[in-house]
């Protein structure tokens, strides 16, 4: 009797263990692939130009904070340290799980075509608050002449991004912190919707939304039955009724973790458009024929221009 039961506790010791070990490997697997410029598939000339790896070099580096965000981690283009001109920013706003060590590969993308990418290890980004600090972060560099980033930062063209919860949190980031009127636009993948974020209390609203905006989500299960509705979708679309200019659209066959990644080709080039003057990145979402609303890859596409 006695070996019987030290057996199954040996078992369950094993059994707790491996537990403990595949939370430990989830925790610390990268969130985005590091191949995916390359392996997700594109339905136009626009998407895979800016789905590719930009021309830029790209460099990291990082800055302690007390806060439970634990630090600022800054992709930038290496051209920054020799090169005397400013740079766009933007500002990442972490999804429920995925801090901004776990999506290298999406920063240095946006990195490798010449913005300031900011994020940090925050995990309840809902509020735009770490956003906020990483924000001010930048700007007391662009101040510091002992900084890489003295002068640096374009402050006229700042751009705010988040996936699920952190598509609420960049809502948040340019509707309700102290440097909301500095966002130029903002782009939310897979924002939990409305109702959903109302009953994790996670309050939000667009009405107010004076800046351009992207928001794009998956059409598969996670996506469109849960965290970001197509119901859902579409009311916040017809919520920002003060946006001068909106974009909606769902990749279809892509689930929730997968929009936080499979859209920078049109995410990529509409900051390269906001932010950078890029011209034939907008073709991607106005003139007469839209690549964005043409793309075979999305479903329920949707743009309008305030007049």
């Amino acid at each position: 009797m006695k070996i019987t039961m030290k057996i199954i506790c040996i078992i369950l010791i094993v059994v707790i263990l491996m537990v403990a070990l595949l939370f430990l490997y989830a925790a610390q697997k990268p969130a985005v692939p590091k191949n995916y410029e390359t392996s997700v598939k594109t339905g136009g000339e626009i998407e895979g130009t800016y789905l590719a790896h930009g021309s830029f070099t790209v460099k990291y580096t990082e800055q302690g904070a007390l806060e439970n965000y634990k630090k600022y981690e800054v992709y930038y283009p290496a051209e920054l340290e020799t090169e005397s001109r400013k740079y766009p920013v933007i500002v990442v706003n972490n999804g429920t799980g995925v801090k901004g060590s776990k999506a290298k590969t999406m920063f240095e993308h946006f990195a490798s075509w010449g913005f300031i990418v900011i994020g940090n290890e925050e995990e309840y980004s809902w509020n735009g608050f770490s956003a906020e600090m990483s924000l001010k972060y930048l700007l007391r560099e662009n101040d510091n002449p002992d900084s890489i980033f003295y002068n640096r930062i374009d402050t006229g063209n700042i751009g705010a991004l988040g996936h699920s919860q952190g598509g609420v949190g960049a809502f948040n980031t340019v509707t309700d912190t102290k440097h909301k009127d500095m966002y130029k636009t903002v782009v939310a993948e897979s924002p939990a919707h409305p109702d959903l974020a109302a009953s994790l209390e996670w309050d939000y609203d667009v009405s107010d939304l004076h800046i351009p905006f992207l928001m794009v989500a998956g059409t598969e299960k996670s996506d469109a039955e849960l965290v970001c509705t197509l119901e859902g979708m579409y009311k916040l679309y017809d919520s920002a009724e003060q946006a001068p200019f909106k974009v909606m659209a769902r990749r279809t066959g892509a689930e929730h973790g997968d929009m936080l990644y499979s859209a920078d080709g049109y995410v990529t080039a509409w900051f390269m458009w906001q932010l950078q003057g890029d011209e034939y990145a907008a073709g991607a979402f106005t003139g007469e024929e839209p690549e964005m609303m043409q793309n075979s890859l999305y479903q329920d596409q949707k743009a309008v221009e305030k007049e």
